[in-house]
């Protein structure tokens, strides 16, 4: 049954299907959790009526984690943009 079965192509595929289809998603999935905060993004919790925040106010995450989903984001568009780009061109 081997010499009807590339291994070495079979190995790329796989690889390649497991990056595209879990890599990608998986790199989205880390961008939307940097941009949401620890404690779902309330200012306070209880104590925002006592300390003068308006209630429902929210905090922006720190500059460090907008970079991060950012990075994210980015490397998603980019994928997509050169899956389009390659399936534009032939496919090949």
């Amino acid at each position: 049954m081997s010499e009807f079965i590339e291994w070495g192509a079979l190995a790329h595929v796989v690889v390649a299907g497991v990056v595209v289809g879990a890599g990608i998603p998986a790199l989205f999935a880390l961008g939307l959790r940097l941009l949401v905060l620890p404690d779902g993004g309330a200012s306070a919790g209880a104590g925002a009526a006592e300390s003068g925040a308006p209630v429902g106010a929210r905090t922006r995450p720190r500059t460090a984690r907008l970079i991060g989903a950012g990075l994210c984001f980015a490397i998603c568009i980019g994928a997509i943009v050169t899956g389009i780009g390659f399936l534009v061109s032939g496919g090949h």
